[in-house]
C-alpha cells in the first residue's frame, strides 16, 4: 500500500468571505498540487475542501498521514462531532473510509515547510477572488 503525506490549508478573506485551499500530495519522489477557491466561504470550508480535493485525487487505497494546522479538520478526521458544513465533513469521512488515515496537526505559521507552502498556495487562491 502506498504511504501518501496529504498537506492541506484553507484560507479565507474576510470570515465569510472569498476563500482559497490548496492540498499537496506527496508520494515518494511523485507530487502533486490541487488548489481551488469559492466566491463565499468559512476557513473551516475551506479546510475541509483541501482534504477533500487530496483524498479525491489518490486513485487507489493509500496509507495516507493528512498534515493540517486547522484544529476542526483533526477533530473531523478523529471522528468528532460536526455542528457545521455537515454535507462536507460526510465527503470527507467518505473518501478517508477508503484509506487508512492518520492525522498529524502541525502549528500555524511556525516554520513547518510544507504548511507555509499550502497556507501560501491557499492565500493566493483567496486572493485571486478579490482582485
Amino acid at each position: 500500500m502506498n504511504q501518501v503525506f496529504l498537506y492541506t490549508d484553507g484560507s479565507c478573506k474576510g470570515n465569510p468571505g472569498p476563500g482559497g485551499y490548496a492540498a499537496i500530495l506527496q508520494s515518494g519522489a511523485h507530487e502533486k498540487t490541487l488548489t481551488g477557491s469559492e466566491a463565499q466561504a468559512t476557513n473551516n470550508r475551506m479546510e475541509l475542501q483541501a482534504v477533500i480535493a487530496g483524498l479525491a485525487a489518490l486513485k487507489r487505497r493509500c496509507q495516507v498521514t493528512v498534515v493540517t494546522d486547522s484544529q476542526y479538520v483533526a477533530t473531523i478526521l478523529n471522528g468528532g462531532k460536526a455542528r457545521a458544513n455537515r454535507a462536507l465533513v460526510q465527503q470527507v469521512r467518505a473518501l478517508a473510509a477508503g484509506h487508512h488515515l492518520r492525522v498529524q496537526l502541525v502549528a500555524g505559521h511556525s516554520g513547518h515547510a510544507m504548511n507555509e507552502r499550502c497556507d501560501a498556495l491557499a492565500q493566493a487562491a483567496a486572493r485571486q477572488l478579490v482582485a
